[in-house]
C-alpha cells in the first residue's frame, strides 16, 4: 500500500511517477474521490484510489464511458458476421425507414452522421434510462441534418440506436450480449445494468461546487441548439446528469449512452482485454476488426460538441485528445470527467474515475492529460 497522504493502493515497479502524478492530482481537490488503474501488456500496473468513502472497489456512475462497451459489442458481432457495417438500418428495422433515413447505415450510425441527436421536446427520465423506449421514439424521427453531410454527438441516444441493430439481428439486448461476452467472462467491475445487490458499493455522484456550477449554468448551450438537443436541454424539465445517474432505474436498466457503472480497475480491464491476452484468453478483437473500428470517420468539426476529428466508429479518436497515444487509440470518456481508453501502439489500458463532476469535464477531466502521459511514459521507458 502507498505511504502517500490521501491516496491507496498499489503500483508495479517503474510506476511510481505515476501515483506522484496522481497524488499531486488529489492534492489540488478540495474534495479528493477518484479511481486510476492501468493495464500494461496484459498486466495490471496502476491500482489507486483517493477519497472518503472510496475504495478500489467503489462503483462510480461513468455515463458515457459505456458507449465503449456497447461498440465493443458491436464489433465483436462485426468480428462474428453477424452485423455488416454497411447494411441500412432499415433491412432489419423496417419503422427506421421514416422520414427519409432508409439509407442509413450501421456505419453511419457509428459514425454519429445519422443525425438523430434527439427528439422535439426532449426525453423524460424514463425514456433516456430505457434504450427500448428510446429506439421506438427515434425511429420516427426526422434528422436533424442531412444524413452524412455533417457528423455530430448523439449523446444520449446513440447507444439506444445501435442497440436496436444488435436487438434485430440477435434476438438479444445490447446489454445482454456485453454480459454474456464480456463483463461476465472477465468478471469486470463495469455495467451496463447494475444488479441490485451492487447498490451498497455505489457512489453517488456530486455536483460541480457551487462558483463552477453558476459558471457553467452561464454558459449553458441554448435548448433549441443542436447541443441543447443532443444534451436534452430542450426538455421539460432539461436534465439534470448528476440527479439522472443518481436514480436507481438508471442504473438498474442501464442505458448504453449514458447509464454505466464501473470502477476504474473494471474499465481499464475491459480495454486490456480487447486489445491483448488476459486472463489466458485471446483479444476479443481481431486485428482487422480493430483496425476497421479505428478509422478516422469523421473529420472537421462536431456539430454537437465542436470537437474536431471527433469520432473513430462508436469509439473516441483518443489520439486526438492525447497526442502521445497512437493513431489508432481508442475508447470513451464520461460525463463527470472520467476516462478509457487502449492503446494498441503502447498496449496500454487506462481508466480513470471521478466522484464529483470536473468541470468542462465532459470529455475528459483535465488531470487525465497528466495522468495518461504519466502512464505512457512508465510503459514506455
Amino acid at each position: 500500500m502507498s505511504t502517500t497522504t490521501h491516496v491507496r493502493g498499489t503500483v508495479a515497479a517503474g510506476y511510481e511517477d505515476v501515483l506522484a502524478e496522481f497524488a499531486a492530482v488529489a492534492a489540488e481537490e478540495d474534495e479528493p474521490g477518484a479511481q486510476l488503474a492501468a493495464y500494461a501488456g496484459g498486466r495490471q500496473v496502476v491500482d489507486l484510489w483517493t477519497g472518503d468513502g472510496i475504495s478500489g472497489d467503489s462503483l462510480h456512475a461513468l455515463y458515457s464511458s459505456g458507449k465503449g462497451a456497447a461498440h465493443l459489442v458491436v464489433a465483436l458481432l462485426v468480428q462474428d458476421g453477424v452485423l455488416d457495417l454497411d447494411r441500412p438500418v432499415a433491412g432489419s428495422w423496417p419503422e427506421f425507414a421514416a422520414e427519409g433515413k432508409g439509407g442509413i447505415t450501421l456505419r453511419d450510425l457509428l459514425a454519429h452522421r445519422a443525425g438523430l441527436i434527439g427528439v422535439a421536446g426532449g426525453f423524460t427520465t424514463a425514456e433516456l434510462a430505457d434504450d427500448r423506449l428510446l429506439a421506438r421514439r427515434l425511429a420516427g424521427q426526422r434528422p436533424y441534418w442531412r444524413p452524412g453531410t455533417g457528423y455530430g454527438y448523439h449523446a444520449f441516444v446513440i447507444g439506444a440506436l445501435t442497440g436496436e441493430v444488435v436487438r434485430r439481428a440477435t434476438g438479444r439486448t445490447l446489454q445482454e450480449v456485453y454480459e454474456e461476452r464480456v463483463r461476465a467472462p472477465y468478471g469486470l467491475d463495469f455495467y451496463l445494468g447494475l444488479p441490485e445487490a451492487l447498490e451498497p458499493r455505489y457512489v453517488p455522484v456530486r455536483p460541480l461546487p457551487p462558483g463552477q456550477r453558476a459558471l457553467a449554468a452561464a454558459n449553458a448551450p441554448a435548448a433549441d441548439s443542436l447541443t441543447g438537443i443532443a444534451f436534452n436541454l430542450n426538455a421539460t424539465p432539461p436534465t439534470d446528469l448528476v440527479a439522472f445517474a443518481n436514480t436507481r432505474e438508471v442504473r438498474a436498466l442501464g442505458p448504453a449512452s449514458a447509464g454505466s457503472v464501473g470502477s476504474a480497475r473494471g474499465l481499464a480491464a475491459m480495454y486490456a482485454a480487447a486489445i491483448g491476452a488476459l486472463d489466458g484468453r485471446e483479444p476479443l478483437l481481431k486485428p482487422e476488426v480493430r483496425a476497421e473500428f479505428t478509422k478516422r470517420h469523421s473529420v472537421g468539426a462536431d456539430l454537437v460538441t465542436g470537437e474536431r476529428d471527433h469520432f473513430l466508429l462508436g469509439f473516441e479518436a483518443q489520439a486526438r485528445r492525447y497526442p502521445f497515444l497512437g493513431p489508432d487509440a481508442f475508447g470513451h470518456s464520461g460525463a463527470v470527467g472520467a476516462q478509457s481508453f487502449a492503446d494498441p501502439r503502447s498496449g496500454v489500458a487506462y481508466a480513470y474515475t471521478r466522484r464529483r463532476f470536473a468541470f468542462g469535464g465532459g470529455g475528459g477531466a483535465a488531470e487525465n492529460h497528466r495522468l495518461a502521459a504519466a502512464v505512457i511514459r512508465a510503459a514506455t521507458r
